[in-house]
């Protein structure tokens, strides 16, 4: 049985995204960040060799081909952080995050697939404190700039939710948001920090839009 959550506009779901995509019903859009697979090099430096972060080292070891693909498969306008890491078709449009601040250790940009028939674009931000416990969490301005790209988008899919970032700034716009982790820590952390978004958000927004009706196989 998945545990399933309403937190205002937003439908957070624990359980693994390669069973429930499947079983969602229509989304608009898709903006995500699956793991790259990196684990096994996540040793040197400052950042990956800590101790917080050796959980990383363990799901972090395979870049998930599979559940990109059943992605693919919705068919609808999709941002995906790393995906230079699988295999996708061509794109036009690629993202890329120039990270201002990053230290000498760690990478200097990275690279997202999108399926924009638009100019490559490219955003200069920093990397974020890793506040919300998440050893790969972007920061909320990087994913509100990606939901930039989706002005049309009513309902947004993260199949990789990790600490809710995605969730965060489509409460920030007043969007429908469903997202999904597999792991319960980062889904718990996830429910707060979307709680807490909507929570702001509903200081300026009357009448947020419901969240979609989860299907009863979820259930």
């Amino acid at each position: 049985m998945n545990r399933v959550e309403h937190i205002g506009s937003a439908t957070l779901i624990l359980g693994d995204c390669r069973e429930i995509l499947p079983t969602l019903g229509p989304v608009d859009a898709v903006v995500t960040d699956p793991p790259y697979g990196l684990g096994d090099r996540m040793h040197g430096g400052t950042w990956g060799a800590a101790t917080k972060y050796a959980d990383m080292r363990q799901w972090d070891q395979e870049a998930p081909q599979s559940a990109v693909d059943a992605i693919l498969d919705l068919r609808v306008p999709t941002i995906l952080w790393g995906g230079n890491y699988f295999r996708l078709p061509p794109s036009r449009c690629w993202l890329s995050w120039s990270k201002v601040n990053a230290v000498p250790t760690m990478a200097a940009l990275e690279l997202a697939w999108t399926n924009f028939d638009r100019p490559a674009k490219e955003a200069r931000l920093p990397v974020g404190a890793h506040d919300a416990g998440h050893p790969t969490q972007k920061p909320v301005p990087l994913m509100d700039w990606c939901l930039s790209f989706l002005p049309e988008a009513g309902t947004v899919l993260d199949p990789f939710m990790g600490s809710g970032t995605t969730g965060v700034a489509c409460a920030k716009r007043g969007r429908r948001f469903i997202g999904i982790e597999i792991e319960p820590l980062y889904f718990d952390v996830a429910c707060r920090r979307i709680e807490e978004a909507q929570r702001q958000s509903d200081l300026f927004v009357q009448a947020p839009p419901q969240p979609k009706p989860v299907p009863e196989a979820l259930l």
